[in-house]
């Protein structure tokens, strides 16, 4: 910027330069950006019709903002990203602990240094990324923390009375003059605390140990809060909520190519990851479709949602599990396969709120149930309906896998297996690899093999064959014989039981 040589107030002046509240900053230069096609909020996907242009209304009507949704929609992303529509630097007068505008200076420090200084005021700039101040909101908040509270220790070091403006140690809010104030989890916020707000928004009074001060503050508010009927801890003051104009509801990914491109940007991988293992299209999806399938899911809390983080978590514990194996088998590299998703049940466990029929099955089984469901609703987009196949009475083209299974044969897929001990499993058996190349013909090896293992996954989830857990794999085996040996060993269990009661 070519006016940080500026060093005094008489400098300034003379630049010509004009002073702008937060909001006016904001307005003006979100009305350059869109009139040259920029975009905005870089990174933020899939608001583009929704969020997004609430958000541009609400700070063209230069309104305080409050963003609603559930954990894991980009609330706090979407509040930090609103610092790149503010000017990069501003000037402020050297010293003053709330960067005071040199042309509206609203403390005793500041109408003092310009009382004794005038003109040679001495001038300092600040950067547009030390104007956002964030809090979390939290049951210990007090108004100290945001207002402020009287200083003794000021007090005595500088020999003022109680009475005096100096002795006043300012909190976060004032010392977020001139900036974006952020608090985060705003019903965590105690009630009497969220009161102390209400004349900052709208009167600038601020009230401290008996001080009334009316401080001019120039700050653009943003909060951000789950819906008030998930959130147990606290709710929202109506007055409160009255006076923050602009209430804008944000939503987790409707498509999942929306959701993929997310998973894509966010997940943290090294570039021997990115380089090593590959990571077809099909597990991808996968991934994204556990999350959509949570979230309608009977053993999921659907008030608490199901961050977009669990779908960046797995993803990340998805690539780990496959180097895991390529590092154990000495491999140079290897490709992600759909044994690889039990590596994705610590990081689906501890991201989802269970309903009392969640917690009886237990978080591992029902992150089980999500992935079967998710092979199941990806299944028919890849491959013939079994059910419409029964139903038309077609040609069934996994006949021959299934007659295979019937014939009593079994197989392990372990996820530590090696390529070739993983090829050689699947393609012992029968009919599999016909299949693959029927519906789809041009395919490289990995994508072969990885579809190959899916089409069995595929066909346990409709129940042609059946699928049963290992600590480290699936083991998949013919259907009626799993049923009858379960329900023979279930006699076993019903005679030791009466047996034991003599």
């Amino acid at each position: 910027m070519d006016m940080l040589h500026i060093k005094t107030l008489k400098e300034l002046k003379e630049s010509g330069y004009k002073s702008r509240t937060v909001k006016e900053e904001l307005r003006e230069n979100l009305i350059r950006e869109l009139k040259g096609k920029n975009t905005v909020m870089e990174g933020i996907i899939g608001y583009e019709d929704t969020v997004i242009p609430d958000l541009q209304t609400a700070i063209l009507s230069q309104h305080n903002i409050l963003l609603l949704g559930l954990r894991g929609q980009a609330k706090t992303r979407i509040a930090r990203l609103m610092i790149n529509l503010l000017d990069e630097y501003v000037p402020y007068i050297e010293g003053s602990e709330l960067f005071e505008d040199p042309l509206n200076p609203i403390s005793w420090f500041g109408h003092h240094i310009l009382e004794i200084k005038g003109e040679d005021t001495p001038i300092a700039w600040l950067h547009r990324s030390d104007r956002y101040t964030e809090k979390l909101a939290t049951p210990d908040v007090t108004v100290a923390d945001l207002i402020g509270d009287v200083d003794p220790i000021k007090a005595a070091t500088m020999k003022l009375t109680y009475s005096d403006e100096r002795v006043i140690h300012f909190g976060l809010i004032p010392r977020a003059h001139r900036g974006i104030f952020v608090i985060n989890e705003l019903p965590d916020l105690q009630a009497r605390i969220q009161v102390a707000l209400f004349n900052i928004l709208q009167e600038k009074d601020i009230q401290i140990r008996g001080f009334k001060l009316r401080l001019p503050l120039d700050i653009q508010f943003v909060f951000t809060a789950n819906p008030e009927d998930y959130t147990n801890r606290g709710s929202i003051v109506t007055p409160l909520k009255d006076r923050i104009e602009s209430q804008i509801l944000t939503h987790y990914p409707r498509s999942i190519e929306i959701s993929r491109k997310i998973t894509q940007q966010e997940a943290r991988l090294t570039k021997s990851q990115r380089e090593q293992i590959e990571a077809d299209g099909l597990v991808k999806d996968l991934v994204e479709q556990i999350a959509f399938e949570a979230r309608e899911s009977e053993y999921i809390d659907k008030k608490s949602g199901v961050s977009a983080r669990l779908t960046i978590s797995a993803y990340e514990n998805l690539i780990s599990n496959a180097e895991r194996r390529m590092l154990l088998n000495d491999e140079e590299n290897t490709f992600v396969r759909i044994s690889d998703f039990l590596g994705l049940i610590p990081a689906i466990t501890g991201k989802i709120e269970l309903v009392y029929e969640g917690e009886l099955e237990g978080p591992a089984k029902v992150a089980n149930i999500l992935l079967g469901k998710a092979i199941k609703s990806l299944m028919i987009t890849y491959f013939p309906d079994p059910e419409k196949l029964k139903k038309a009475k077609a040609v069934n083209p996994y006949a021959e896998i299934i007659n295979w299974f019937g014939a009593g044969h079994t197989i392990n897929l372990e996820d530590s297996l090696s390529l070739e001990e993983y090829k050689s499993a699947l393609e012992s058996i029968p009919g599999l690899k016909s299949v693959i190349k029927q519906f789809h013909p041009s395919l490289s090896n990995n994508q072969q093999l990885l579809l190959m293992e899916f089409l069995l996954h595929g066909l346990a989830e409709f129940s042609l064959i059946s699928k049963s857990f290992l600590d480290n794999g699936f083991s998949f085996a013919d259907m009626f014989n799993s049923l009858f040996n379960a329900e023979f060993e279930d006699d076993e269990d019903e005679d030791y039981d009466d047996n034991s009661r003599y």
